[in-house]
Protein backbone atom coordinates (compact mmCIF):
# COMPACT_ATOMS: atom_id res chain seq x y z
CA UNK A 1 0.00 0.00 0.00
CA UNK A 2 1.77 3.13 -0.97
CA UNK A 3 1.10 6.63 0.64
CA UNK A 4 -0.59 8.04 -2.23
CA UNK A 5 -3.66 5.46 -1.77
CA UNK A 6 -4.19 6.48 1.88
CA UNK A 7 -3.98 10.25 1.49
CA UNK A 8 -6.85 9.74 -1.22
CA UNK A 9 -8.55 7.51 1.16
CA UNK A 10 -8.57 9.70 4.35
CA UNK A 11 -9.34 12.61 2.17
CA UNK A 12 -12.55 10.96 0.58
CA UNK A 13 -11.25 11.07 -2.59
CA UNK A 14 -13.34 8.47 -5.37
CA UNK A 15 -10.52 7.06 -7.32
CA UNK A 16 -9.67 3.54 -8.53
CA UNK A 17 -7.01 2.82 -6.04
CA UNK A 18 -9.42 3.98 -3.32
CA UNK A 19 -12.37 1.72 -4.36
CA UNK A 20 -9.49 -0.98 -4.26
CA UNK A 21 -8.38 -0.19 -0.85
CA UNK A 22 -12.10 -0.21 0.15
CA UNK A 23 -13.16 -4.17 -1.23
CA UNK A 24 -9.23 -4.69 1.13
CA UNK A 25 -10.98 -3.38 4.15
CA UNK A 26 -14.41 -5.02 3.27
CA UNK A 27 -13.00 -8.06 2.76
CA UNK A 28 -10.32 -8.31 5.05
CA UNK A 29 -7.62 -8.90 3.07
CA UNK A 30 -3.97 -8.60 4.35
CA UNK A 31 -2.00 -5.65 4.01
CA UNK A 32 0.63 -3.76 5.17
CA UNK A 33 2.71 -0.58 5.09
CA UNK A 34 6.32 0.07 6.03
CA UNK A 35 8.00 2.84 8.30
CA UNK A 36 8.25 5.47 5.27
CA UNK A 37 4.79 5.42 4.45
CA UNK A 38 4.14 5.71 8.24
CA UNK A 39 6.46 8.66 8.13
CA UNK A 40 4.79 10.20 5.26
CA UNK A 41 1.46 9.79 6.89
CA UNK A 42 1.75 11.49 9.83
CA UNK A 43 4.14 14.26 8.93
CA UNK A 44 0.93 15.42 6.84
CA UNK A 45 -1.45 15.96 9.71
CA UNK A 46 -2.60 19.05 10.83
CA UNK A 47 -3.16 18.98 14.74
CA UNK A 48 -1.18 17.12 17.16
CA UNK A 49 -4.95 15.46 17.85
CA UNK A 50 -4.79 14.10 14.28
CA UNK A 51 -1.39 13.41 14.80
CA UNK A 52 -2.50 10.82 17.97
CA UNK A 53 -5.28 9.53 16.45
CA UNK A 54 -3.49 8.65 13.01
CA UNK A 55 -0.91 7.22 14.96
CA UNK A 56 -2.72 4.91 17.01
CA UNK A 57 -4.85 3.65 13.50
CA UNK A 58 -1.93 2.97 11.67
CA UNK A 59 -0.41 1.42 14.22
CA UNK A 60 -2.95 -1.25 14.04
CA UNK A 61 -1.58 -2.05 10.71
CA UNK A 62 1.30 -4.87 9.78
CA UNK A 63 4.92 -3.05 8.99
CA UNK A 64 6.93 -4.29 6.58
CA UNK A 65 10.68 -3.73 6.86
CA UNK A 66 13.63 -3.89 4.47
CA UNK A 67 15.58 -6.65 5.02
CA UNK A 68 19.02 -5.47 5.02
CA UNK A 69 19.71 -1.44 5.77
CA UNK A 70 22.64 -1.13 3.57
CA UNK A 71 22.33 -2.98 0.90
CA UNK A 72 18.47 -2.47 0.59
CA UNK A 73 19.26 1.21 0.61
CA UNK A 74 21.83 0.53 -2.21
CA UNK A 75 19.44 -1.41 -4.07
CA UNK A 76 16.60 1.25 -3.77
CA UNK A 77 19.24 3.90 -5.16
CA UNK A 78 19.58 1.46 -7.82
CA UNK A 79 16.02 1.70 -8.83
CA UNK A 80 16.68 5.76 -9.08
CA UNK A 81 20.09 5.26 -10.75
CA UNK A 82 18.72 2.76 -13.40
CA UNK A 83 15.37 5.19 -13.84
CA UNK A 84 17.87 8.16 -14.47
CA UNK A 85 20.01 6.19 -16.59
CA UNK A 86 16.71 5.35 -18.53
CA UNK A 87 15.81 8.64 -18.98
CA UNK A 88 13.01 8.06 -16.33
CA UNK A 89 12.77 10.71 -13.57
CA UNK A 90 10.97 9.92 -10.53
CA UNK A 91 9.90 12.72 -7.73
CA UNK A 92 10.47 10.53 -4.83
CA UNK A 93 13.52 8.95 -3.31
CA UNK A 94 11.12 7.44 -0.63
CA UNK A 95 9.04 5.70 -3.27
CA UNK A 96 12.10 3.62 -4.44
CA UNK A 97 12.36 2.76 -1.05
CA UNK A 98 8.85 1.58 -0.73
CA UNK A 99 9.13 -0.51 -4.10
CA UNK A 100 12.17 -2.20 -2.90
CA UNK A 101 10.33 -2.57 0.50
CA UNK A 102 7.87 -4.41 -1.40
CA UNK A 103 10.35 -6.76 -3.59
CA UNK A 104 11.88 -7.68 -0.58
CA UNK A 105 8.80 -9.06 1.15
CA UNK A 106 7.01 -10.30 -2.50
CA UNK A 107 4.18 -7.79 -2.05
CA UNK A 108 1.53 -6.08 -4.19
CA UNK A 109 1.60 -2.34 -4.58
CA UNK A 110 -1.48 -0.22 -4.34
CA UNK A 111 -0.55 2.99 -5.55
CA UNK A 112 -2.29 6.47 -6.98
CA UNK A 113 1.61 7.52 -8.06
CA UNK A 114 3.37 7.38 -11.10
CA UNK A 115 6.95 7.09 -9.63
CA UNK A 116 5.58 3.40 -9.63
CA UNK A 117 4.38 3.12 -12.70
CA UNK A 118 7.81 4.86 -14.42
CA UNK A 119 9.52 2.42 -11.40
CA UNK A 120 8.30 -0.68 -13.21
CA UNK A 121 9.86 -0.10 -16.64
CA UNK A 122 13.22 -1.24 -14.67
CA UNK A 123 12.54 -3.19 -11.87
CA UNK A 124 9.79 -6.11 -11.82
CA UNK A 125 7.16 -4.31 -9.35
CA UNK A 126 3.72 -6.24 -8.66
CA UNK A 127 0.91 -4.03 -8.64
CA UNK A 128 -2.29 -4.89 -7.00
Amino acid sequence: MDTSVLIDYFRGEGNEAVEKLDFILATGLPFGINSFIYQELLQGVKTAKEFEQLKEYLGTHRFYCLRDWKESFASAARIYFECRRRGITLTSTIDCLIAQTAIENNLFILHNDVDFDRMAQVVDLRFY
